[in-house]
């Protein structure tokens, strides 16, 4: 059984494409199409999105009581700057976890400039748009034991 991947996306982030000022005319799940063909021999990749704090939550505290999960990539939208029942969350995953940013959070607003949940990353990506989530995805396809 090939371990599992999970891609953790936060509010709005089902509606990309509806943004194209900041986020382009692509809509994400082509592209998380082409990234779990293109790794679908070593990990099974596992896209789960929610507008909801207290699901992120409950599939976070999911996700760790699993035992075939090799890492967690998270995009919590606007909650990664507002949330700390998500931040603390995450601190129950035993498994690496990439924090992603599809835009550099650092040149946005400076109520941006916070993520709540980075300290309980080991990576944290932001600025390389859909790019971010391959890069995350090799790193911790690079953690994983011999």
């Amino acid at each position: 059984m090939k371990p599992e991947l999970f891609i953790l996306h936060g509010p709005n982030l089902n509606v990309l494409s509806e943004r194209p000022a900041r986020y382009g005319q692509q809509d994400f799940m082509p592209f998380f199409h082409s990234l779990a063909e293109k790794w679908r021999s070593v990990v099974q990749l596992i896209l789960y999105q929610s507008n909801h704090a207290g699901d992120l939550i409950d599939k976070i505290q999911w996700i760790a009581r699993r035992k075939n999960v090799m890492g967690v990539v998270i995009n919590a939208g606007g909650l990664s700057h507002t949330s700390v029942s998500l931040a603390d969350a995450i601190e129950v995953l035993t498994v690496p976890v990439v924090e992603v940013h599809l835009t550099n959070i650092y040149a946005r607003e400076p109520y941006r400039h916070t993520s709540l949940i980075s300290s309980r990353a080991e990576v944290v990506i932001a600025g390389a748009g859909f790019e971010g989530y391959a890069w995350a995805v090799e790193w911790l396809t690079r953690q994983r034991p011999a």
